[in-house]
C-alpha cells in the first residue's frame, strides 16, 4: 500500500520530547489548576505568559499543532482564569484553535512541556478535564453552544458566568451569526469575547470585517457598531496582549446582567517573530517546523500542486474560471502566490461552507465555471446546500474534496463521511480518481461540462502516475473500468484504495492461485449495472474497497445490486464510529484492510 501523508493532517501520536534550548518552565510547573493563577501578581503572570508560549512551540514542534492562534491568546487566557471561576463559570473556546493556554492552566501542561503526553489532544475535550464542556473542532459553534448553556442556567435558576471566546475569522460562519443574533436577546448574563487579530486562517474578506476594522481604528468608539446594533453592551480593549488591561476589562463585565461583547485586539503569533510576520503560514505547523532548513526544503509534486498548476493554466483560456475557498486556502494549496496570480478569478468566502456551496451554485447557473476546494471534514457542514442549492438546481460546479481517507485524525476532523454524504444526493456525480492522469482528466472534464454538479475526491497520499494520458470519456456516467479480466473473484478498489486492490489481487494470486478481476469503479455515486451483471457468469465473490465509512457508502451500492443473487459480496472500509487519533495502520488491521486479511476472508468463501 502506498505511503500515506497522515502527517499533513493529524496531530501525530508520538511520545518524543523536544527541549527548547536553555528554557525551563519554573512558573508553569507551579500551575496545576486555575486557582493557582489567582495568587500571581502581574509580573509573575507575564513570566507565565512567556513560558506558555514556549510550551506552545514545544508542543507544536513535537507533534504539530496550531501555533499562531494560540500564541496570540495567552494573556487573555491568563486573565480569564484570574477573573472567572472555572469550571463553575463556563468558558467555551470556539474551534479550539486557541485552547492550548487554557489546557496548560487547567492541569494538562504535560501535553506541552517536557516529554509530550499524546493523550492530551489539541481540541476541547470533556473527557480530559472538567474545564472543557464540549468536544469542539469545527468553527463558529461556540455562540450557539453558549447561548444554549446560558438559557439552561436561567431555567434552572442558577448564577454563574457563561463566556464564549471566538476569533474574528470564526464570526463569518453562518452558525456564529445565528448564535450572535439569538444571544443578544437572552436578557441575562452572557459574555462574548471577540478575539480580533485581523486574521482568519488566511486574510479575512467579508463586509463584517470592515466594521471590525472601523472599531479597531476608533478604539471601539465608531458609531457604526455591529454588536451594539444587535443589542449587546460593548467594551473594547486595544491592548489585547496586556494582561493587566485584560483583567480590568474582564472584572468590569463579570456577573453582568445582560449580553455583553468584549472586543479585544490581539496579535496573532505574538512572541514568535516568524509567526508574527507570516500569520497565514504559521497558523498550523507540522512537527519540526523550528528547523528552518526543513521548512524551506523543496516539496515534491502533490495533488494540491497539480490542482493549482491546472487552474493557473486553465485560466489563460477560460476567463470565467473561478477558484473558491471557504477560508482554508493553505490546506488545498491555494497559497498567497497562487491567489495573486488568479486575481479576480479567486474568491475566499471566509469560514462559510454553506455559503460557499450556494455561491458556486449561483455562479455556475449564471455562466461562470467555479471550482470549490474544501476538506472532507468540512463539506459535511453544507449538506442542505449540496442538496437544495446545488443538486436540485443541477448547477454545473466542480467541488474538490480533499483529505477524504481513513486516518489517525482527531475525532473532530475525520475524513471518512464524505462518500455517503455526497454520493447519495441525486444529480451529483462523485468521481474517485486513482492516478495523476485520471485526476487531471476528470478535473478538466468537470470544468468544461455543463450538465452535472461534479465532486471529485482528490487522491490522498503520494502522487501515482501511469505516464500515459487518460482519454476516458467521463460523460458516460457510471461506467467502470475493468483493468484486469480474471475469474472467481472480482476486486473493486475505489479511489485511494485502488492500489490496495492491486496488492490484494497479487496476494490472492500468490496464495490462492486465482487470477482475480480488478476494477476501478471511477464513480462513487452509482454502479455499472452491465459490468456487475456480467460478473455473475464466472465469479463467486465481489470485494469492494473504499477509503471511508461503509454505512451508506459505495460498497453498499454494489451489495444491494447483488442482494437477490447468489453472489457473495465483501465490503471493506471503516466502521461507523468516531475514532480519535488511532494510528492508521491500527485502523487498517481493525477494519481488516490488509491484503493478508482480505485474502484470508476470500479463502474461507472459496474453499
Amino acid at each position: 500500500m502506498k505511503k500515506r501523508l497522515i502527517a499533513t493532517l493529524a496531530l501525530l501520536i508520538v511520545t518524543q520530547s523536544y527541549a527548547l534550548a536553555g528554557k525551563d518552565f519554573d512558573m508553569l510547573e507551579k500551575i496545576n489548576k486555575p486557582d493557582d493563577v489567582k495568587v500571581l501578581n502581574v509580573s509573575q503572570m507575564e513570566e507565565l505568559a512567556s513560558e506558555i508560549r514556549q510550551g506552545i512551540l514545544n508542543h507544536s514542534n513535537t507533534i504539530g499543532g496550531h501555533v499562531g492562534p494560540d500564541l496570540g491568546i495567552v494573556e487573555a487566557t491568563i486573565a480569564l482564569h484570574y477573573v472567572f471561576n472555572s469550571p463553575k463559570d463556563k468558558i467555551v473556546y470556539d474551534v479550539s484553535h486557541q485552547i492550548y493556554p487554557h489546557k496548560m492552566l487547567t492541569g494538562r501542561k504535560e501535553g506541552f512541556i517536557g516529554k509530550i503526553d499524546p493523550k492530551i489532544t489539541g481540541y476541547s475535550n470533556p473527557a480530559e478535564s472538567e474545564h472543557d464542556f464540549f468536544v469542539v473542532g469545527h468553527t463558529s459553534t461556540s455562540l450557539s453552544l453558549t447561548t444554549g448553556m446560558a438559557k439552561a442556567r436561567d431555567l434552572n435558576g442558577e448564577k454563574y458566568n457563561v463566556i464564549a471566546l471566538i476569533g474574528d475569522g470564526s464570526l463569518s460562519g453562518g452558525e456564529a451569526l445565528e448564535g450572535l443574533s439569538n444571544g443578544a436577546v437572552l436578557g441575562s448574563n452572557y459574555i462574548i469575547i471577540v478575539n480580533d487579530n485581523d486574521m482568519s486562517i488566511a486574510p479575512t474578506n467579508g463586509g463584517l470585517f470592515k466594521n471590525l476594522a472601523e472599531l479597531r481604528a476608533t478604539k471601539g468608539k465608531a458609531e457604526n457598531n455591529l454588536f451594539k446594533a444587535m443589542g449587546y453592551d460593548y467594551l473594547y480593549v486595544e491592548e489585547g496582549n496586556d494582561v493587566e488591561k485584560l483583567i480590568e476589562a474582564f472584572k468590569s463585565v463579570k456577573d453582568c446582567k445582560k449580553p455583553t461583547v468584549v472586543h479585544i485586539h490581539t496579535q496573532k503569533g505574538k512572541g514568535y517573530k516568524p509567526a508574527e510576520e507570516n500569520k497565514e503560514f504559521y497558523h498550523w505547523m507540522l512537527p519540526g517546523f523550528l528547523d528552518a532548513e526543513a521548512v524551506a526544503a523543496p516539496q515534491p509534486e502533490t495533488y494540491t500542486s497539480l490542482t493549482t498548476d491546472y487552474l493557473l493554466e486553465k485560466k489563460k483560456s477560460c476567463k470565467n474560471l473561478l477558484a473558491v475557498s471557504p477560508a482554508t486556502p493553505g490546506a488545498t494549496g491555494f497559497t498567497p502566490e497562487f491567489r495573486e496570480k488568479m486575481g479576480k478569478n479567486y474568491v475566499d468566502v471566509d469560514i462559510a461552507e454553506q455559503h460557499a456551496v450556494g455561491f458556486v451554485s449561483g455562479a455556475a447557473k449564471n455562466g461562470a465555471k467555479p471550482v470549490l476546494a474544501v476538506l472532507s471534514s468540512f463539506i459535511q457542514r453544507s449538506y442542505d446546500q449540496l442538496s437544495q442549492d446545488l443538486a436540485l438546481n443541477n448547477a454545473p460546479t466542480t467541488i474538490l474534496v480533499y483529505w477524504g481517507a481513513i486516518s489517525g485524525m482527531d475525532m473532530t476532523h475525520l475524513g471518512v463521511f464524505d462518500i455517503p454524504l455526497i454520493s447519495n444526493i441525486p444529480n451529483i456525480v462523485y468521481l474517485a480518481p486513482t492516478t495523476k492522469e485520471e485526476y487531471l482528466a476528470m478535473l478538466d472534464w468537470s470544468v468544461e461540462q455543463y450538465k452535472y454538479p461534479v465532486a471529485i475526491r482528490v487522491p490522498f497520499g503520494d502522487v501515482v502516475s501511469t505516464g500515459k494520458k487518460d482519454t476516458t470519456d467521463y460523460s458516460k456516467i457510471n461506467t467502470f473500468k475493468m483493468t484486469n479480466k480474471g475469474e472467481k473473484v472480482a476486486i473493486i478498489g475505489a479511489g485511494n484504495f485502488y492500489q490496495l486492490a492491486e496488492d490484494v489481487q497479487k496476494e490472492i494470486k500468490a496464495k490462492l492461485g486465482i487470477d482475480a478481476t480488478l476494477i476501478n469503479p471511477v464513480y462513487l455515486s452509482g454502479v455499472d449495472k452491465d459490468m456487475l451483471e456480467g460478473l455473475k457468469k464466472d465469479h463467486k465473490v465481489v470485494i469492494t474497497l473504499e477509503d471511508g465509512v461503509l454505512d451508506g457508502g459505495f460498497g453498499e451500492k454494489v451489495a444491494r445490486f447483488y442482494g437477490a443473487s447468489d453472489m457473495k459480496v465483501l465490503n471493506y472500509g471503516a466502521t461507523k464510529e468516531f475514532t480519535d487519533r488511532v494510528p492508521t495502520e491500527e485502523l487498517y488491521k481493525r477494519f481488516r484492510l490488509t491484503k493478508e486479511q482480505i485474502t484470508e476472508d476470500v479463502s474461507e468463501i472459496i474453499d
